[in-house]
């Protein structure tokens, strides 16, 4: 490709319409935020299993006191007692 570089052409872009800027900006952090959550599913979350071997259910290995949800409103989770049957 000959000429500018992108870089060189979407700064340009910018300059010329300096409106693009906040636009540019929220969609980072939204873009941002998003990957931070899904980092978060990925390695907080029970319902993903990383090691079948070593630990092929990790949802059996949660106390009832264990909060894996991202908000809870409305539960405290630490006045929770064991009802389920250990494995």
């Amino acid at each position: 490709m000959k000429g500018p570089l992108r870089g060189g052409i979407f700064s340009r872009h910018v300059k010329r319409h300096p409106g693009l800027v906040p636009l540019i900006g929220f969609i980072g952090v939204g873009l941002g935020s998003a990957v931070l959550y899904l980092v978060r599913l990925a390695l907080y979350s029970p319902d993903v299993s990383w090691d079948r071997k070593n630990n092929p259910e990790p949802w059996n290995k949660l106390s009832p006191t264990d909060q894996y949800k991202f908000l809870a409103v409305s539960t405290d989770y630490k006045n929770l007692k064991k009802e389920r049957p250990s494995f």
